[in-house]
């Protein structure tokens, strides 16, 4: 009994022990820092899973491991803001059973010993947002992470990020909804009703709760608080500015309608994912202070994804808008080569490298508002790395290492299935 038990206890140690940073030393590469420059011959220093020295004449401290990067390529984690992996497929991204669903979390159903996890690794990425679907007007929470492979759920959350509201306009809700099943939204204006509808009710539920928690604090008499609501708890977090929004918007108008009406409610729209449009209200945007999310050359397929145009970075980037190229992925297949397809910027648009990456990175970073732990390589930020063969823009690069909080997740030279002769087991 005492050996099992003794068994149980290891067995819980190694998987919680899982996701812990670690101490590690990269030695050689060449460093592409996203904020001070790119350091020939450079060496970072990881402790406790936080980087602490960077730069080429830094002190080794005794004892941590020093893996030899000569010859390669080191970079931030990459950060992919749009996915909708880490869950049971498709099955788990919509709940498409009401137009309005932000009682909804992502987090309820994380998987962090699936594939898909694993898989992206093999890419450079680090961290992700995993998403609610697009077929409802308000969906759920989703809900940013890291990819620390099969540790408990509580360790990939990043605990101090605040999450995102995801929203949707266009063609989706009413697809899943008019078309569907003959209900509301079957149309724009519907689209713009719920959303409308949603928030002030919200706004009226949380005046009775500021009004009871105030009575409370008088020590009034006889008070009784009002009915616990889980879609309107979520919705009353948003205008208490504790949750943002994400926003799936292909056209023009509707963007421009989203900020205002977030501007009307007071809400912090963070990103429009998909943005197809996003280059035809560039100044607008940048104004307002929202990222645009999405591809590269990836338009046409419907109606409102028409007006796709790679050249639309160059005039998003001179207007001042934090341009995020992510993937929408539901496979790790796409996620996974996000630096080969951030280097398709370079093709169309004269833009500098390093602000091609931050793309990736750095400006992932801001949309989540985790730019203060990740996004670039800086002391105090975390020890989250990807190292590669050749230049991560080159198109003949592969990602040799990514290493998350100091630990390696994945090292192409025992994880790869080309090194293990194309039989994965």
């Amino acid at each position: 009994m005492i050996k099992k038990l003794v068994s149980i206890a290891a067995l819980i140690l190694i998987i919680t022990a899982s996701g812990l940073a670690q101490d590690l030393v990269l030695k050689g590469g060449t460093v592409l820092t996203m904020t001070n420059g790119t350091i020939k011959n450079g060496t970072i220093v990881i402790r406790n899973g936080k980087i602490t020295a960077i730069g080429r004449d830094v002190l080794i401290p005794a004892g941590i491991k020093v893996i030899d990067t000569s010859g390669k390529y080191i970079m931030p984690g990459i950060i992919d803001t749009h996915v909708h992996y880490a869950l049971t497929g498709m099955s788990d991204i919509n709940e498409a059973t009401d137009p309005v669903t932000p009682q909804i979390w992502m987090k309820d159903v994380l998987i962090p010993g699936h594939d898909s996890v694993l898989k992206t690794l093999a890419g450079g990425v680090t961290a992700v947002k995993t998403m609610h679907g697009s077929a409802n007007v308000i969906g759920g929470v989703n809900v940013t992470i890291k990819l620390k492979y099969n540790a408990p759920v509580e360790e990939m959350i990043i605990q101090d990020a605040r999450q995102q509201l995801k929203m949707a306009l266009g063609e989706n809700p009413k697809r899943t909804y008019g078309q569907a099943k003959g209900k509301t939204p079957s149309t724009r204006m519907g689209n713009a009703y719920v959303a409308r509808k949603a928030f002030i009710e919200a706004r009226e539920y949380k005046a009775k709760w500021d009004k009871y928690e105030k009575d409370k604090a008088a020590e009034e008499k006889d008070i009784i608080p009002p009915k616990k609501d889980l879609k309107m708890e979520t919705l009353k977090q948003v205008l208490e500015k504790k949750l943002s929004i994400d926003c799936h918007i292909y056209r023009a108008d509707e963007i421009v309608w989203m900020i205002n009406f977030c501007k009307e409610f007071d809400l912090d729209l963070m990103q429009i994912s998909h943005c197809i449009d996003g280059y035809k209200v560039a100044d607008i945007m940048a104004e307002a202070g929202v990222s645009y999310g999405g591809w590269v050359d990836s338009w046409g397929f419907k109606e409102e994804a028409y007006d796709g145009n790679p050249w639309g970075f160059k005039i998003m980037f001179d207007a001042g808008v934090n341009i995020v190229v992510n993937t929408d992925s539901v496979s790790p297949g796409v996620s996974r080569y996000l630096f080969l397809d951030v280097a398709k910027v370079l093709k169309y648009n004269d833009l500098p490298e390093i602000e091609v990456l931050k793309m990736i990175t750095l400006n992932a970073a801001k949309a989540l508002e985790i730019d203060h732990r990740l996004g670039s390589l800086e002391t105090g930020k975390d020890g989250d790395i990807a190292v590669f063969s050749k230049h991560p823009l080159d198109s003949f690069t592969k990602c040799l290492m990514t290493i998350i909080e100091g630990k390696i997740y994945f090292d192409y030279t025992k994880d790869s299935i080309t090194v293990k002769g194309g039989n994965h087991e």
